[in-house]
């Protein structure tokens, strides 16, 4: 059975962005008979806003997108929150630790930006492998300094995965990321650990988020096979730009579904996210529910969208 899932970080307010991805990603798996699992992705508990979960329960429920597994309205902990599955993580590196498949790194962000070329797509730093073959000696001397972020140690291989826009698609994964970390140095997990364990366990099989995670990836993918997962089927949207063509922020209050809500109804809204992603020939409210019949991925837009400003137009009139 398909299982899809909405991965909310409760660090703001949802976007009207955030409102088409939860849309389609429910339209997806309920189109194809599945099921929909919520996690909440809190492990850095620093970026956490007070109130953001309660918000994000009541705009899910509010569009109309009911899940199948994760908490119940009232819960704030548990076992789909991620604030509260460090044991699980430790479990699953310890594993590596104990295959040789991670090492400590002490290098800033600052260090990798000045020995690195930039990734071509998003410009981050290429990380050179410079604490890879560090000696048990060097480690134990540079640990009296500082306390070291952990990073995997990668294989010289491609990374192959499915997505359902784009095709088959392929990642030489060493050359074009170099070693990432795992852990941070005040021992959070990273975001591209937890979630590649997170989908696995919990069985999802499909991930529809917007195409600026796609170069997260072939290091999901990468994680998933060392312990011996089955990857999902990814689906990688356009993003919903603001009418300026600027990519939505969740500090942005005009575009917050929280304000969007004052304005226009949940059908309303719901019709126009369809219009937008091309299911709809026009917008006009419908529900979640009737939108089932429309839904198909080859329906999907290739380029990303500029959200029209007639369309929510009414949004910060007071």
């Amino acid at each position: 059975m398909v299982k899809g899932r909405f991965a909310p970080t409760p660090s703001g307010n949802m976007h009207v962005g955030n409102a088409l991805c939860y849309l389609l990603a429910w339209l997806s798996a309920r189109s194809q008979g599945g099921g929909v699992v919520l996690r909440f992705e809190d492990t850095d508990l620093m970026r956490m806003r007070p109130g953001a979960v309660e918000q994000t329960f009541s705009d899910l429920l509010w569009l109309g997108l009911d899940w199948d597994e994760g908490p119940a309205p009232d819960e704030r902990g548990g076992a789909y929150f991620q604030s509260c599955r460090t044991e699980i993580y430790d479990k699953y590196f310890d594993e590596l630790r104990v295959r040789g498949m991670v090492y400590p790194c002490f290098c800033s962000r600052r260090d990798v930006r000045l020995v690195s070329a930039p990734h071509e797509s998003d410009r981050a730093a290429v990380y050179p492998g410079s604490c890879r073959d560090l000696s048990p000696q060097e480690v134990a001397e540079r640990m009296k300094k500082r306390a070291p972020a952990w990073r995997l140690r990668l294989g010289d291989e491609t990374v192959v995965f499915r997505d359902r826009i784009r095709g088959a698609l392929s990642c030489e994964i060493l050359r074009e990321y170099g070693d990432f970390p795992i852990r941070r140095a005040d021992g959070v997990y990273c975001y591209q650990f937890t979630v590649a364990l997170d989908d696995a366990l919990m069985g999802v099989t499909e991930v529809l988020r917007s195409r600026d995670l796609i170069s997260s990836s072939p290091w999901q993918v990468y994680v998933q096979r060392l312990f011996g997962f089955e990857p999902p089927v990814f689906v990688h949207i356009p993003l919903l730009l603001d009418p300026d063509g600027q990519r939505m922020a969740k500090r942005d209050f005009s575009l917050s579904l929280r304000e969007v809500r004052r304005h226009y109804s949940a059908e309303e809204v719901v019709g126009a996210l369809a219009y937008l992603a091309g299911l709809l020939d026009e917008p006009h409210p419908c529900t979640a529910e009737e939108l089932l019949p429309h839904y198909a991925p080859e329906k999907l837009p290739r380029e990303d969208i500029v959200l029209p400003r007639a369309l929510f137009a009414r949004c910060g009139e007071g």
